[in-house]
């Protein structure tokens, strides 16, 4: 009887110490799955919070289409620090990293401080095994195509830097004249034309006359591809000056505040300078003996338009509104096809482009400049040496211009061939 007590006992304590032990167990694995919850949410607001501090941090929805093309360039900037420019430096890209985060805009004032990143060739091999050596960078993002919010606003990122750079090239030769000839990244067509044409002539008249082409980034697909072909250009030619801004229409002002600065921070020993579209034919004797007799110092010429009206339809290429710009015509201005300066001017209309809105026309921006410093362009000596509709080719009409711009079908080789043989012109 009493053993049968004793059993039934140590049964009764089984299924009790079972059960404890089994909620034990139970609670254990309870612990478990708690602790690994909080370890990955922990996990997933670190990652989340790194990517966030990675944006700018005054950036808003509006400008986040702009980040994002900038956060790729930016990362495939790095990458080309394998490639062979001696142009290209690292620190351009650290400086990019902090101004470029954002693509501000502003309908006030104009600031274009460019900054020139150029390295020493050992600095910068020292610079590429250091980038080299860093871990992989995550996939970068694929880039937004420009758009901007409105058709006649001047957007830019508040500084500049060069990309691809000549800084010692005018203070190595000296020149009389400098050429400047805005051009789209991929037109690498009207780049050789004019390097075998008018732009490859030098010296001219015993004057030392050099060649540049300016170039902002292009955005979109071949992008990189593109810039890797530009570098092997800018090898080849040392003649390819770029700088970090959208190459599009709407930013040649921009593009024209850019090559002023260039002007005045690495080429202000030369004389004068000529921005010159690619598509157009210039006679560069011609121009030295113009220049021979001009002023030294607040001079620009081309062709000089007087009482232009302002286009207020909406449809118009050239359209400004009321709220940009209010006077019915513009002050006087040289043409945007080529106007010639003396090389005093460019660090003044630096200085004046803080002090007018910008528009994004860029010849009536420059006019609007010269109308702020109280120095207006001068014409040409002659009627004619400027031509904005293109003047039908012959060697005696060419002769007797300085620039004109060309048809589109036109054979502007077989022409300069035919120009420049021996023989009378007219």
């Amino acid at each position: 009887m009493l053993k049968s007590v004793f059993a039934k006992g140590r049964q009764w304590q089984g299924k009790v110490f079972g059960k404890r032990a089994d909620s034990r167990r139970a609670c254990s694995c309870s612990r478990r799955r708690c602790l690994f919850i909080i370890l990955v949410l922990g996990a997933v607001l670190f990652f989340y919070n790194t990517d966030i501090k990675e944006m700018a941090p005054d950036c808003n929805p509006n400008c986040l289409t702009r980040y994002n093309a900038t956060k790729w360039w930016l990362a495939f900037r790095r990458q080309e620090q394998n490639a062979f420019s001696p142009h290209v430096t690292d620190s351009s890209i650290r400086k990019a990293e902090t101004s470029l985060a954002v693509f501000p805009h502003t309908e006030t004032m104009m600031s274009t401080n460019l900054k020139d990143t150029t390295q020493t060739s050992h600095q910068i091999s020292n610079a590429s095994a250091a980038v080299r050596q860093k871990p992989a960078l995550r996939p970068a993002p694929s880039p937004v195509p420009y758009k901007s919010p409105r058709p006649y606003l001047v957007e830019y990122p508040y500084d500049y830097h060069f990309i691809i750079n000549e800084p010692q090239k005018c203070e190595q030769q000296k020149p009389f004249l400098v050429l400047m000839v805005p051009v789209a990244p991929h037109n690498r067509k009207d780049r050789d034309i004019v390097r075998s044409t008018w732009g490859g002539e030098s010296p001219v008249l015993d004057k030392v006359v050099m060649l540049f082409f300016l170039l902002g980034l292009h955005t979109g697909e071949g992008a990189e591809q593109l810039q890797d072909q530009l570098l092997q250009e800018s090898k080849e030619h040392q003649d390819l000056i770029q700088s970090d801004f959208l190459d599009c229409y709407k930013n040649l002002t921009i593009k024209t505040m850019v090559m002023l600065e260039w002007l005045d921070f690495h080429c202000s020993s030369a004389s004068y300078a000529m921005k010159i579209d690619s598509d157009t034919f210039l006679n560069v004797p011609n121009l030295i003996t113009m220049l021979l007799n001009a002023p030294k110092t607040n001079y620009m010429t081309g062709l000089v338009e007087r009482g232009a009206v302002v286009h207020r339809d909406p449809s118009s290429k050239w359209y400004v509104p009321v709220e940009l710009y209010p006077h019915p015509q513009y002050p006087r201005y040289a043409l945007g096809l080529g106007y010639v300066l003396s090389l005093d001017l460019p660090k003044k209309l630096v200085e004046a482009s803080r002090h007018v809105k910008p528009l994004y026309l860029e010849d009536v921006y420059l006019g609007l400049c010269m109308q702020h410093l109280g120095i207006p362009p001068t014409d040409p000596p002659k009627w004619g040496y400027f031509n904005v509709f293109p003047v039908e080719y012959s060697r005696c009409a060419y002769s007797r211009l300085i620039a004109t711009t060309t048809h589109e079908n036109s054979d502007r080789l077989s022409d300069w061939k035919d120009f420049k043989k021996p023989g009378s012109y007219c």
